[in-house]
C-alpha cells in the first residue's frame, strides 16, 4: 500500500498517484459530500420545518428557533467530532469512517419523523454527534496516503465534497420544496442513502499504514510498561492520552491554541454569517413578489458553487504559494466581501454573483484545516488534533447561529448581524501568524 512518500519532481503530481490513493480520495470526498448534503439540508429546510412544528403564534420568532436548532446541531457536531477523532487514533481511520457514515445516515432519516420543535432539535443534536467524526478521519487518511508535494491538492479535492454536498442539497430542494408543507421531511429521508456507501467502503479502501505503525508502537510501549520495563521518553510520549497530548508541552500547547483560534474564526464566520445567505436572498425575493424558496435554492447553489471553487483553489494555491499566505488572503477577503454581499445591492442576479464570490473565501478557507493541520501533528495524535481543531470551536461557535437568529429578529434584517459577526476574521488573521509554514515538508510520523 502507498504511504506518503514524495514523488519525483519531474513527474506530474496526478501521474504519481496509484489506484489506492485515488480510491481513498473518492471515499473521503463522498463521505464529506454526504455530510455537506445533510447539513445544508438543515439550513434550507429549517424554516419550512418550523412552520409545521410550531404554532402560528410563534412564527414571528422563527429566526430565533432556527438559530437554536442550527446551534444545537453544531453543538452535537463539536462533541461527537472530538470523541470520534480520539477513537480514530485508537481504533483506526477506516473503522471510524464506517461508523460515522452509517450513524449519521440513519439518524438523518429519523429527523423526518420529528413531531414537534423539541424532538426535531434532539434529533438534530444526535445527527451532529454522528457527523462530527467523519471529517477528521478522512483528512487524516488523505494526509497519510498522499505524497508530500500533492497533499494540499488532495486535501482541497477532499474538502470540495462538502460544497458539492451543499450544491446537491440545494438542487434537490429546488424540486422537493414545491411538494408542500411536509417537503422538508423528504429531504431527510433522502439523507438515508449514504448508508449504502459503507458497503463499498468496507471493500474498497485500506487502513492507513502510518496509523498501523503508530498503533504498533503504542501497543508495544504499553506492553513494556505493563511488564515493568522503564520506558524511553519517546515510548512514554506514545502512551499518553491523545487529547491531553495536545497540551503536553509549551510548543505543542501554543500551536494548538493558535489552531483553535483560527478554526473558531472559520467556523464562527460560516455558521453565523454564511448560513444565512439563502434565507437572506429568499427574503429579498419574497419582498419583490417572487418565490422565496426558489430563490433561496438559487442562492444556495451559487454559494456552494463558490465554495467548491474555493476549496479546490485553496489546496492548489497552498501547494504553490504556501499554507500561511493563502490562509491569510482567504480570511482577509472573507472579511472584506461580507459587507459587499449584504449591503451593496438588492438586485437578485447580482446577489447570486456576490454569494458565489463571497463563498470562495468565507467557505473555501475551510481547506486550510485538511491542508495545514496534518502537517503540524504526528500520526499518533493526528486525528485527535484534527478533530479538536475542527470540532472544539463548535462548542463556542454554536452560539453564533443562536445569537445571529436573535439579532436578525431584533434588528429586523440580516445585514447588521452579519457585520457584527464578520469581525471574527480579525482574530483568525492574527492567529495565523503564530503557525509555522510547512510547505514541502514531510508529514510528521
Amino acid at each position: 500500500m502507498t504511504t506518503h512518500a514524495t514523488a519525483a519532481p519531474d513527474v506530474a503530481w496526478y501521474k504519481a498517484l496509484d489506484r489506492s490513493q485515488w480510491t481513498t480520495l473518492l471515499a473521503t470526498n463522498l463521505g464529506w459530500l454526504f455530510d455537506g448534503y445533510e447539513n445544508y439540508a438543515l439550513i434550507l429546510t429549517v424554516g419550512p420545518a418550523l412552520h409545521q412544528l410550531l404554532v402560528p403564534a410563534e412564527y414571528a420568532r422563527i429566526p430565533f428557533f432556527a438559530g437554536a436548532v442550527i446551534a444545537i446541531n453544531l453543538l452535537g457536531w463539536g462533541i461527537g467530532g472530538l470523541i470520534g477523532g480520539v477513537l480514530a487514533d485508537y481504533i483506526g481511520r477506516k473503522r471510524m469512517m464506517l461508523i460515522s457514515i452509517l450513524a449519521y445516515s440513519l439518524l438523518t432519516g429519523a429527523s423526518a419523523l420529528a413531531a414537534n420543535w423539541w424532538s426535531f432539535a434532539i434529533l438534530r443534536f444526535m445527527v451532529g454527534l454522528a457527523v462530527g467524526s467523519e471529517w477528521a478521519t478522512g483528512s487524516s487518511m488523505i494526509a497519510e496516503l498522499w505524497p508530500d508535494r500533492a497533499r494540499g491538492r488532495g486535501a482541497g479535492l477532499m474538502q470540495c465534497g462538502l460544497g458539492i454536498g451543499f450544491f446537491v442539497a440545494a438542487f434537490v430542494w429546488l424540486f422537493v420544496a414545491p411538494f408542500g408543507a411536509g417537503a422538508w421531511r423528504a429531504m431527510y429521508l433522502i439523507g438515508v442513502l449514504p448508508a449504502l456507501l459503507t458497503l463499498w467502503l468496507r471493500r474498497s479502501i485500506d487502513e492507513s499504514v502510518l496509523w498501523r505503525a503508530a498503533k504498533a508502537r503504542r501497543d508495544a510501549a504499553i506492553a513494556r510498561r505493563r511488564a515493568g520495563a522503564r520506558l524511553t521518553e519517546a515510548e512514554h510520549q506514545t502512551t499518553k492520552f491523545t487529547l491531553t497530548d495536545l497540551f503536553s508541552d509549551r510548543a505543542t500547547r501554543g500551536r494548538t491554541i493558535a489552531v483553535f483560534a483560527m478554526s473558531l474564526t472559520t467556523t464562527f464566520g460560516f455558521w453565523s454569517i454564511s448560513s444565512w445567505v439563502p434565507p437572506y436572498v429568499g427574503g429579498i425575493a419574497a419582498a419583490g413578489g417572487l418565490a422565496a424558496a426558489q430563490w433561496a435554492s438559487f442562492a444556495g447553489m451559487a454559494y456552494t458553487g463558490g465554495s467548491v471553487a474555493g476549496y479546490v483553489a485553496f489546496g492548489f494555491l497552498a501547494d504553490w504559494l504556501g499554507r500561511k499566505p493563502v490562509t491569510l488572503a482567504f480570511m482577509l477577503l472573507a472579511l472584506l466581501l461580507t459587507p459587499v454581499l449584504f449591503f451593496a445591492t438588492h438586485d437578485l442576479v447580482w446577489l447570486l454573483v456576490l454569494a458565489f464570490a463571497n463563498a470562495i473565501f468565507s467557505n473555501g478557507q475551510y481547506s486550510w484545516m485538511p491542508v495545514w493541520l496534518p502537517e503540524l501533528y504526528p500520526t499518533r495524535m493526528r486525528a485527535t488534533a484534527l478533530a479538536f481543531a475542527f470540532n472544539a470551536p463548535r462548542l463556542i461557535a454554536f452560539l453564533g447561529p443562536l445569537l445571529a437568529g436573535t439579532m436578525i429578529a431584533d434588528f429586523g434584517g440580516f445585514g447588521r448581524a452579519a457585520m457584527v459577526f464578520s469581525s471574527i476574521y480579525v482574530l483568525g488573521l492574527i492567529a495565523t501568524f503564530f503557525l509555522p509554514e510547512t510547505l514541502g515538508q514531510k508529514l510528521p510520523e
